[in-house]
């Protein structure tokens, strides 16, 4: 499969928040971008590190390293975060990280005014990624410090925009 129309595709999506909000780096919210296209559904989601770990630099005693350390796991094991309807029959390929305050990736130095953030790429290979009809996020109930998520989606049939508050946990792919 030739990745060129995810990409542009994911590009695209990337690009528009961050024009919007110029910047923006509001606590309590998450920015995940879904794109559904063949074979593939991919997640990009930026968040305020503080919304995952309860501080926003560098772990600096042990404590704050294990927290970090499990939050790492947590997002790793991103199919128990990311529950695709069954229909789809997909299964976690690739997760990234990168967050600068983690050294995670190639995120680059730190934000020497302290907003650190972390952003994942999460991609899942599935039989036919065009039947699933939701995902299913469980970051509310993995992560207290997240209280809202803005959800911006492009599947072969729709563009979709969504805010899930808690408790709600489904982002519809599809009118």
């Amino acid at each position: 499969m030739n990745p060129a129309p995810v990409l542009l595709l994911l590009a695209t999506l990337l690009t528009l928040p961050a024009a919007l909000a110029a910047g923006a780096h509001e606590h309590g919210v998450v920015h995940l971008d879904v794109a559904v296209e063949g074979r593939r559904i991919t997640l990009q989601m930026e968040s305020p590190l503080d919304n995952l770990l309860g501080f926003e630099r560098a772990p600096r005693s042990d404590a704050e390293r294990r927290r970090a350390d499990a939050v790492v796991r947590q997002l790793k094991a991103a199919g128990k975060l990311f529950v695709i309807d069954g229909a789809a029959q997909c299964q976690l390929s690739r997760v990234e990280l990168s967050s600068a305050a983690l050294q995670l990736g190639a995120a680059g130095r730190p934000d020497p005014g302290g907003h650190a953030d972390i952003d994942g790429s999460f991609e899942f290979d599935c039989a036919d990624a065009s039947r699933a009809r939701f995902i299913d996020v469980g970051l509310f109930d993995a992560f207290a410090g997240m209280q809202r998520i803005e959800v911006q989606a492009v599947t072969p049939k729709a563009q979709l925009k969504a805010t899930l508050k808690r408790p709600q946990r489904r982002v519809d792919l599809v009118r």
